[in-house]
């Protein structure tokens, strides 16, 4: 009989997994973006409670197995996880993405958080950010001389100064191109998740000499087994369920 999974997902490769796991699995999210009604697992929705939650969950579900494959930046969430792993005594595994790597005609800066990011901009005037939903809590504070757009999830409607476009990758290159032209954009903001399906943003800064501006990676707790790539997970895990 195959193990029981727990699936924390979110991403591309959390979502491509869950499509290969039984019906006895779950597979959970935080419930931002769509919810996929096509899997083969369960689906759940939602929080657990921190650390001791997930671990009561674990226990009372005969959870045998951990997948950490949340995106790189959900510090929190693999803290959580591990910790759950370790109470309720089971392996916890987690895909460890790697970021992206400048090249060539790259002008890339490091950023530590939201004050330093504000510090750097002051000599732009029409960024884009790709960071998710967190300058949407910062519109209050646009300079007079600049002008934000902010690409996250959900559309919104804009304030003075601010265009929010709610979109899911993966993005084409030629229409990464087209919104760069169309904003003006001066300088692209992005965590560095290290996903092929929002890369194409790079490419086209690269190709217009902008300067990029990456949002640190956070520390991510140690488990089990780390995987830098989903292939060598899947495989890991097909070789268990043998």
């Amino acid at each position: 009989m195959s193990p029981r999974i727990l699936l924390l997902g979110g991403t591309a490769e959390a979502l491509r997994l869950a499509r290969r796991l039984g019906p006895e699995s779950i597979y959970s999210l935080a419930g931002l973006g769509r919810v996929p009604d096509d899997l083969p697992c369960q689906v759940r929705v939602g929080g657990f409670g921190g650390a001791e939650g997930l671990a009561a969950f674990i226990r009372e579900q005969g959870i045998e197995l951990l997948l950490d494959l949340t995106h790189p930046y959900a510090a929190q969430i693999s803290a959580n996880a591990a910790r759950a792993a370790e109470l309720s005594g089971i392996a916890c595994w987690a895909l460890r993405r790697p970021g992206w790597q400048a090249g060539e005609g790259d002008d890339w800066r490091e950023v530590g958080d939201w004050v330093e990011l504000v510090a750097v901009l002051q000599s732009f005037q029409r960024p884009l950010f790709t960071l998710g939903r967190e300058p949407l809590e910062h519109l209050h504070e646009i300079p007079l001389h600049q002008h934000w757009t902010v690409r996250c999830l959900t559309a919104q409607q804009g304030v003075p100064r601010a265009e929010i476009i709610g979109a899911r990758g993966p993005f084409a290159l030629d229409e990464e191109r087209a919104l760069f032209a169309r904003l003006g954009t001066d300088v692209l903001i992005s965590k560095n998740s290290g996903s092929q399906s929002t890369e194409p943003k790079l490419q086209v800064a690269r190709e217009l000499g902008l300067p990029v501006l990456l949002l640190r990676r956070p520390e991510l707790p140690a488990v089990d087994r780390e995987f830098l790539q989903p292939d060598a997970l899947c495989e890991a895990l097909e070789r268990r369920l043998v």
